[in-house]
């Protein structure tokens, strides 16, 4: 007789896929609203290649905080690749393959000093990253001379985002790329695994054997190095600006930590924080075509981090609740064992006269 397997359900609950919700519902809301805008192709394509760079450094973001570490200096470290990958190219003429790679080199360079502050000196990552941030945006003025550059115009410059596959630009398929690559990485490998122990409980991973402080320094290298790339495709999407790094910090976080509910509730993870920065940006494009205001993308950004870390900790305090209720059956259990020492009690009670 043959066994029937049994093939798990698909479970699509508010818990996990809220964000795919909400999503929808912005569409059907702003769709309604501004058809003749917000329900064309062009707005599709325009949200999919703008928020790519974005979702570079979310996942950026997301490789640190995995581990339990904060990078804040990703926004400094995509902004410097910009200006140092266009001024190779400009200054020294460089070839524009070996200015990329010079460029994302320097990246990785900067993401094993973190490493090194945090792991070897003990300085506390948000403190680390925040210096090195500062320290960055003095290098890039250094290096710019406190003007922005000339774009490169070679049309192979262009083409390195720009290309067309689809009706989208290569840059959001350049996306897709690494959130594979990136979610294979997290969740199919022994390297996966270790990096999420180090930051669930670091002191279990060190008494399991994982070397913690290795884990943390490769993962801000990694940061470093994805942060790198982000600015590398930025100048070629955008031209180059010696502003832009920062003020996409803020909207990787929010991604990041809103994306750390969906999916898999409580544990940050790549396909719910590329899920989430589509989400936010939907809704900051649909309120931008109904009110004009071009301030929304901030306050929408904030209050999502804010909502989300608020979220997670309620969540996290919820199941802490639960794992130290007893249950039915540890109940039974302890009258069980409760019985016999009793039973003599109420037989010697009964036998006094």
């Amino acid at each position: 007789m043959a066994v029937r397997r049994r093939i798990p359900a698909v479970r699509l609950g508010l818990d996990r896929f809220s964000g795919l919700y909400i999503w929808a519902l912005f569409i059907v809301i702003f769709g309604l609203k501004e058809p003749s805008l917000f329900l064309t192709g062009a707005t599709a394509h325009t949200v999919a290649s703008e928020q790519a760079v974005g979702g570079f450094l979310a996942v950026a973001v997301l490789v640190a905080l995995v581990t339990g570490t904060y990078d804040l200096s990703v926004g400094a470290v995509a902004n410097l690749s910009t200006i140092v990958v266009i001024w190779l190219q400009l200054t020294y003429h460089f070839n524009m393959w070996l200015a990329i790679v010079v460029a994302v080199l320097a990246s990785a360079i900067i993401g094993a000093v973190n490493g090194f502050v945090v792991v070897k000196l003990k300085v506390n990552s948000f403190i680390a990253t925040l210096g090195m941030g500062t320290i960055l945006a003095a290098v890039q003025s250094i290096v710019s001379g406190n003007s922005q550059p000339i774009p490169p115009t070679s049309s192979a410059w262009l083409n390195l985002t720009q290309t067309n596959v689809g009706g989208f630009q290569i840059v959001f398929i350049y996306l897709i790329i690494l959130g594979f690559g990136i979610w294979w990485l997290l969740d199919y490998t022994p390297a996966g695994r270790y990096m999420y122990a180090v930051g669930g409980n670091p002191d279990a991973a060190r008494l399991s054997g994982v070397n913690v402080g290795r884990w943390v320094w490769l993962s801000l290298i990694g940061s470093a190095t994805i942060s790198g790339a982000a600015g590398v495709l930025y100048g070629s999407q955008s031209g180059p600006s010696l502003t832009y790094g920062p003020e996409l910090l803020l909207p990787a976080f929010a991604a990041v930590f809103l994306g750390s509910t969906q999916i898999r509730p409580g544990r940050f993870n790549l396909w719910g924080t590329l899920l989430s920065i589509y989400v936010l940006a939907t809704g900051v494009q649909g309120l931008q075509y109904m009110t004009g205001v071009q301030w929304l993308n901030d306050m929408f950004n904030g209050i999502a981090l804010i909502l989300a870390v608020a979220f997670a900790l309620w969540r996290q305090n919820a199941a802490s609740r639960a794992d130290r209720r007893p249950s039915a059956s540890d109940v039974m259990v302890g009258e069980d064992r409760a019985a016999p020492d009793s039973a003599p009690d109420r037989g010697a009670s009964q036998n006094v006269p």
